[in-house]
């Protein structure tokens, strides 16, 4: 994915000011050898590639005045309220050095889960995402979740999850395998069954 740029030499609060009147967002490149770069993006067509999942989680070419480099998004900031991109930051990616970067995870097959199909149960996503670690080229655009086979008072564990080639996930807080998905009927139906089993010996005591 290419990302076209321009070197931003005025700093300070009236530039970026000047640059977002002209249609511009200022950025940063920082990372790897080389010194940190200021630089310049059409708004528009940020704004824009920033509602696309995998410019989130993907190497992208970012061209400055005619020179490309790969780069990770790994920041930016819009307004509290307008439909404004106040600032982007972006990573140098190094070929030979493993990258920490968050990733989506795509939930497939729950329709066909006996959670669902059998019991009319309800699947919740406990994350949406997952921390991963991996060189370059092997950074995937997003991780699979299958839940074909999830099973109601089940859960899908990190463990469970099948990991492209050349990816580990990061965990936090010190817990082995965290939950990712869970499956439960949902209360009203739970109790609408307690009701109907509570109401059966009455109705069976009638009948005698």
């Amino acid at each position: 994915m290419k990302v076209v740029a321009f070197a931003r030499k005025e700093l300070g609060t009236g530039a970026s000011r000047r640059q977002r009147i002209a249609g511009l967002t200022p950025g940063i490149v920082y990372g790897g050898t080389a010194a940190p770069m200021n630089i310049s993006l059409d708004h528009n067509a940020l704004y824009h590639a920033l509602k696309k999942e995998a410019f989130h989680s993907s190497i992208l070419d970012l061209e400055v005045d005619g020179k490309a480099e790969k780069v990770l998004l790994r920041d930016f900031q819009v307004h509290a309220y307008k439909q404004l991109v106040l600032h982007a930051d972006f990573q140098r990616v190094d070929a030979t050095q493993k990258i920490h970067v968050k990733v989506p995870l795509h939930f497939v097959n729950a329709e066909t889960s006996p959670a669902v199909k059998l019991s009319g149960g309800i699947i919740s996503h406990v994350t949406s995402e997952l921390d991963i670690s991996c060189l370059p080229a092997d950074l995937p655009e997003f991780v699979e979740v299958d839940l074909g086979k999830l099973e109601v008072g089940h859960s899908i564990h990190l463990a469970d999850i099948k990991l492209p080639k050349g990816v580990s996930a990061v965990q936090h807080g010190g817990e082995e395998n965290p939950t990712i998905a869970t499956a439960a009927i949902p209360a009203g139906k739970v109790e609408a069954a307690d009701e109907a089993a509570a109401a059966a010996p009455e109705g069976d005591a009638e009948k005698k």
